[in-house]
């Protein structure tokens, strides 16, 4: 055993080592849309006396945080997103309405003496000015004497004498204690009954009560001790939800709610239990495939499979990342692209080992030298998408991005490392090199024998397959002139309710009941399975109460399982983001692919990930599939799927293009390699290239689809409702990429040479020739 040989074998089992340590001692933290509970957005905005700054949000931050705390919510996280927006998610709260409504209530507390009252003024809010008491009855307010900010604390208590009777116990702090007895001291100057014995609490410019100081306090000396009680006629619930307000103190400057969403708790455990099915056949599937294909090789990518999920599963706990309902379709999708460099290692060493004529131990070893430069270039194209999503997306689609970024990676080290390092120690032992046939790279493999029988001229008809892709790219845009696209309510803004219903539920019923609450034009939509779909314009939480008593009614009882509300604002900046997003992810892909294979190839790349955008986009239109934030979250995984195919077909272009230009050993057993009986290949036309290129990763595409292919059947089959259309999106993709990269991005780019664009080292050469 060679030293790498030992390096590789020892830090494989290091990396296994802390991998499996992390996975059974740290858990990974689920999302709301898979543990159930709450998230709410707020926005912060300008008031008249503050600015909504990033120093401004961080004060709100902390006062939500005290709220949160005193509303007994297990495992509650909040946290600032950008300058102006406070992230909060609140797990277990099925109801929204509470916990918005104590964290979106400025909850402005001030402390007033009552001047008089003046039955014959006209209720009005400020000092000096008429307002109504907690019984509707005009009262005349002084300025206020204290705010909230002098409060300590607040607690909801019961009458210790009668045992009955809820009231509010208040602590201040600092000065506010000195104020408060001033300002009982002054009203207990005046006499019993006199409406100027009495102090007004404010709320958000409400009376909420305005107790009469009692007799026994003295004229100027005031309640001391630096605590009181505020009473009133107070049920439990309204005396711990103004405890809590007061507590938690007042927001520097309001906030608005732009994005809520509710999941229940049976959707995420239902949404768990079916991506782990998938998981669990479609891995299953796709060993057996791969075994099927390499034999022993393959066995020993399934085992450095299993490695993979266990080191991607440690990497997410060990980050600490939050693992959403597309993140653990991106994880289960991952699984199948993990395969793909694996696949690409063992058609090399097949090549070197059927054609090359090298030993097993030789082949495998060139195998994995000559699929690294396509494996770095498809799995870097990958990142950028990846990355792209994680700067540029929000919420769920963000946690895709970032799953599928560490897919990545730990794809990268299961195949460089551990596959390699179990693969170099099999091909070691003298029984394997007795029944090389075993390993399964001795031979080249049917798909491979079928093209060398065949020989087919892909290319012969570049044109013909570039008028396909064109007829293709029409038919599908016409979906999106015709039908017009679903946009869900993450881009359009609005409210978004689902629910299991006990029995199944007529749409027309349904539309029916809605516009008698008010709701006319309301989106009503049912399932196969019994569920219901609302979809709304901006409703407040008391009108989606509403919507709630009347589908529970028509259904007999409804279970509501998702909620969802996005304000306007934020449907303009997520639909803002999208776009930003995908442009930005065709730039980034052209830029890169530009520089690793000049510009005539990174544009053919480019053209062929728009064809397969444009392709997917249609035929959601024509099925009226919703275009939403998980669609967008395939959308750019199909992208770097498209650039990986395209990648791996260029990469082989610009390696035979060199032995081209340089002259080395004629290959005629490889599909498509004319040869030479010189022992020379000079002067090849790039068409033939390109379709030598074709054919040679042929074997690869194919292996790599089917891999992919089985786990998004499982998905789709056995994800549920919420991981159907993202599977299905990338089954479509899948096949779309698969075509594009061989008739679609490789004819044009022979079509861009013959206008002068050579393939990369054609213009060295030139230059070269000129200086002799």
């Amino acid at each position: 055993m060679t030293r790498a040989v030992r390096v590789r074998a020892f830090f494989a089992l290091a990396v296994l080592a802390l991998s499996l340590y992390i996975t059974l001692t740290v858990p990974v933290r689920l999302g709301l849309d898979l543990r159930g509970g709450t998230q709410i957005v707020l926005e912060t905005r300008d008031s008249p006396t503050a600015e909504a700054d990033s120093e401004a949000t961080d004060r709100t931050l902390e006062v939500l945080r005290h709220r949160i705390d005193a509303l007994g919510v297990s495992e509650p996280t909040i946290a600032r997103s950008g300058d102006d927006r406070i992230i909060v998610e609140l797990p277990g709260v099925q109801d929204p309405r509470e916990a918005a409504d104590v964290l979106g209530r400025t909850a402005q507390l001030t402390f007033h003496p009552v001047l008089d009252t003046d039955p014959g003024t006209e209720p009005g809010a400020g000092s000096g000015a008429v307002d109504s008491d907690e019984s509707g009855r005009p009262v005349r307010l002084g300025p206020s004497a204290l705010t909230g900010a002098d409060v300590d604390s607040a607690e909801a208590r019961i009458d210790p004498q009668t045992g009955a009777g809820w009231f509010v116990g208040i602590e201040f702090r600092g000065r506010g204690g000195d104020a408060w007895a001033e300002l009982t001291g002054k009203a207990a100057c005046h006499p019993a009954g006199d409406p100027a014995r009495r102090i007004a609490i404010v709320l958000d410019d409400k009376v909420i009560s305005s107790p009469e100081v009692n007799a026994s306090v003295a004229c100027r000396t005031g309640i001391a001790g630096g605590s009181t009680q505020i009473t009133g006629s107070f049920s439990r619930e309204e005396a711990r939800e103004l405890g809590l307000l007061i507590n938690g103190g007042a927001l520097p400057v309001p906030v608005e709610t732009v994005e809520q969403r509710t999941v229940g708790p049976t959707l995420g455990a239902t949404a768990i239990e079916a991506s782990a099915r998938a998981a669990i056949i479609g891995t299953a599937l796709t060993s057996l495939f791969i075994i099927a294909v390499y034999r022993l090789l393959g066995a020993l990518a399934a085992v450095a499979l299993a490695c993979y999920g266990v080191i991607s599963y440690a990497a997410l706990a060990a980050l600490g990342a939050t693992l959403t309902l597309p993140g653990l379709a991106g994880f289960v999708l991952a699984i199948g692209m993990a395969v793909d460099a694996n696949v690409l290692v063992f058609e090399r060493a097949r090549e070197e080992y059927a054609v090359r004529r090298k030993g097993l131990r030789s082949a495998l070893t060139a195998g994995f030298r000559n699929a690294f430069s396509a494996i770095a270039d498809s799995n870097i194209t990958t990142l950028i998408a990846a990355g792209l999503l994680f700067l540029l997306a929000s919420g769920p689609v963000r946690g895709f991005g970032v799953t599928l970024g560490i897919g990545v990676l730990a794809s990268m080290v299961s195949a460089l490392v551990i596959t390699r390092a179990l693969a170099d120690h099999a091909v070691a032992r003298r029984s394997v090199r007795r029944r090389p046939r075993l390993t399964g790279i001795a031979d080249t493999g049917k798909v491979r024998d079928w093209l060398t029988r065949r020989d087919p001229d892909l290319m012969r008809r570049g044109r013909t397959w570039l008028a396909a892709s064109a007829v293709a790219l029409v038919l599908a845009t016409s979906g999106i002139a015709v039908r017009g696209l679903d946009f869900g309510v993450e881009f359009t803004g609005g409210r978004l309710m689902e629910y299991a219903a006990s029995a199944p539920v007529d749409v027309d019923r349904a539309r029916a009941a809605l516009a008698d609450v008010g709701l006319p034009r309301a989106v009503v939509q049912t399932s196969g399975d019994g569920d219901l779909t609302v979809r709304t314009g901006q409703l407040t939480n008391a009108e989606a109460a509403e919507v709630d008593r009347a589908v529970g009614e028509l259904a007999g009882g409804a279970e509501k399982i998702r909620d969802e509300l996005i304000g306007p604002s934020l449907g303009d900046e997520l639909r803002r983001g999208a776009l930003i997003a995908l442009a930005s992810a065709l730039a980034a892909q052209l830029l890169y692919l530009a520089v690793r294979f000049r510009w005539a190839f990174g544009a053919s790349a480019v053209a062929a990930m728009v064809h397969d955008t444009l392709i997917l986009v249609g035929v959601f239109a024509w099925l009226g599939k919703p275009v939403d934030g998980v669609f967008l979250a395939a959308l750019l995984t199909v992208i770097g799927y498209s650039v990986n195919d395209s990648v791996v077909v260029f990469d082989r272009i610009r390696e035979l293009s060199a032995a081209n230009r340089t002259g080395g050993p004629g290959d005629p057993s490889i599909p498509g390699d004319p040869g030479d009986p010189g022992g020379k290949r000079k002067g090849i036309p790039f068409p033939v290239l390109t379709n030598t290129a074709i054919l040679q990763t042929l074997p690869r595409t194919v292996n790599t689809g089917m891999g992919a292919v089985f786990i998004l059947a499982a998905l789709t089959l056995l994800g549920g409702d919420s991981l159907t259309d993202f599977a299905l999106a990338l089954l479509i993709g899948i096949v779309v990429g698969t075509y594009s990269s061989m008739f679609t991005a490789a004819p044009l780019a022979i079509e861009l040479h013959a206008r002068g664009n050579p393939p990369p080292g054609t213009r060295k050469r030139k230059r070269e020739q000129g200086s002799r």
